[in-house]
């Protein structure tokens, strides 16, 4: 069913991913350079792959929803989204110790946090996916 709460962790999951963290810078250089997740002016290999990483996060996060009668697969999509959201997690934190010119102070963005507000309403989603799913097979040992 759309109506219980796994969904509406999912939905904030996927408006995070999918939304917010092309609006928030992820760092900013004491010289006034920001990096925000601009899939055109991106250098590197990583760099490319962060804004795929969070549309995929987002894209699962809103397949997931719509599997609300096969509640296996939505618990397993919901971890696969959390280890998608551990990987980017992980390329930020690489990017972010290797910036060049790291001796003078940079500022971390709100953009940073996002995978970490992702995995927690995701693992959140798989709490109550698996309280259903305890609760269906309960009810099917009393027929």
């Amino acid at each position: 069913m759309i109506q219980r709460i796994q969904s509406l962790y999912l939905l904030i999951a996927g408006i995070i991913s999918g939304g917010l963290t092309f609006v928030f810078n992820v760092w900013s250089t004491a010289k006034g350079a920001t990096f925000s997740l601009d899939f055109l002016h991106a250098t590197s290999f990583l760099e490319k792959s962060i804004p795929v990483a969070f549309f995929v996060s987002a894209l699962l996060s809103v397949i997931t929803i719509f599997l609300f009668k096969n509640r296996q697969l939505q618990f397993v999509l919901g971890r696969l989204n959390i280890l998608t959201n551990f990987f980017l997690l992980g390329v930020l934190v690489y990017l972010s110790l290797t910036l060049s010119g790291e001796a003078a102070v940079s500022e971390k963005g709100i953009g940073m946090f996002m995978p970490i507000v992702s995995i927690v309403l995701l693992t959140l989603a798989n709490i109550a996916i698996k309280k259903d799913e305890d609760l269906v097979k309960s009810v099917d040992r009393l027929r």
